[in-house]
């Protein structure tokens, strides 16, 4: 299964720079006081490409496959319909499995529109 369209119009679509993992595709909401939700298709299996951290809580459910976060030396394995919150000034890491669908929600500005940065 796939995102409707409707989520995933081109104008929401998140620049290459602000993803973190390869082979993701992903579409942007911004909330009116600066927090963002973002929808991400993993098409491939792939890590992150780093360790990092956000001044700002996450929140994400996975909708379909497998998400694992990775915080120090703990592997987190996030399945479909399982819900995990990282908490600001964690330092954190991932991998999804090709196939995983996830909405994440973020307290602050996470990503940037492909059109906002002139890229697609």
């Amino acid at each position: 299964m796939d995102f409707p369209e409707f989520m995933k119009r081109p104008a929401n679509r998140i620049a290459t720079a602000s993803q973190a993992t390869p082979g993701v595709e992903g579409y942007l909401y911004d909330g009116a006081e600066g927090s963002q939700m973002a929808f991400w298709i993993c098409h491939e299996t792939a890590a992150a490409a780093a360790h990092h951290v956000h001044d700002f809580d996450e929140y994400m459910v996975v909708i379909e496959g497998c998400y694992t976060v990775i915080i120090g030396d703990e592997r987190i394995p996030v399945l479909a319909g399982e819900e995990f919150v990282i908490r600001r000034g964690v330092v954190h890491s991932g991998e999804a499995v090709a196939g995983t669908r996830v909405i994440e929600a973020f307290g602050g500005q996470r990503a940037v529109r492909a059109s906002q940065a002139g890229s697609k």
